[in-house]
């Protein structure tokens, strides 16, 4: 594969960990060094492996330059008919900070649901920005959500929707472009939460409004997927 290629593809699919290493990276200056997006998640799968964390599955996906990457990798560790993810974001322009959030996978729709937005490594990419240090230090503050996201999980599933509660919520999303996300996606929404596909999603809760969205997102391209679902936990926890 070129690097031609692998940018290209990237604009139009998700990608595999070996295919991030073909995507070239600018060179740096005095004050900024551009990490290539293959290091940054090998380092990151490193520093899980040093706490006993596994990686079962990952993808990936740039811009169209392939300045700018965002990936989701499932962890070994879990709950019930979810698996713990990580997100992770880097990019070589200054456009964004290398940062990362933790979400869950469910097992029966393969959807993501991250917890809040993506949240910035401490240190700038400087000619002495260690990777390894900022990785530790982001992957330990992950870790200390595991347990509020595994609540907020059991949370949303112990929250009951009227019809009309759910309706709002979908009008305010994008009527009301509270959500950031493209508002042809509103009757993908309802459908899926009032006509689901799958039997676990068939109770009238926060959840299953929550996949009904992520299960639209879908519809995106992997960038703008994981943009609106970083989002979304945040848009749901609105009053």
């Amino acid at each position: 594969m070129s690097e031609a290629s692998a940018t290209l593809i990237a604009s139009t699919a998700k990608l595999k960990r070996q295919q991030l290493l073909v995507i070239p990276t600018p060179a740096g200056t005095a004050t900024h060094r551009p990490v290539p997006h293959g290091e940054v998640v090998e380092a990151l799968i490193e520093t899980l492996s040093f706490r006993h964390i596994g990686v079962v599955r990952d993808e990936f996906a740039v811009s169209k330059d392939g300045m700018k990457m965002f990936g989701v990798l499932d962890l070994d560790t879990g709950m019930d008919g979810c698996r713990f993810s990580i997100g992770i974001r880097n990019s070589h322009d200054k456009s964004m900070r290398l940062a990362m959030v933790v979400g869950v996978r469910v097992f029966v729709c393969e959807n993501m649901a991250f917890s809040g937005d993506f949240q910035p490594v401490l240190a700038k990419h400087s000619k002495h920005f260690s990777l390894q240090n900022a990785l530790s230090i982001g992957v330990d503050q992950m870790q200390r959500n595991f347990d509020g996201m595994r609540l907020q999980v059991e949370d949303w599933r112990q929250s009951q929707l009227s019809d009309v509660a759910a309706k709002l919520i979908i009008y305010r999303a994008f009527i009301e472009s509270d959500l950031e996300v493209p508002k042809h996606l509103a009757r993908p929404v309802h459908d899926y939460y009032f006509n689901p596909l799958h039997e676990e999603f068939q109770s009238r809760t926060l959840w299953s409004l929550s996949n009904a969205f992520t299960s639209a997102f879908k519809e995106l391209e992997p960038i703008p997927q994981y943009r609106a679902t970083a989002k979304l936990a945040g848009f749901l926890a609105q009053p």
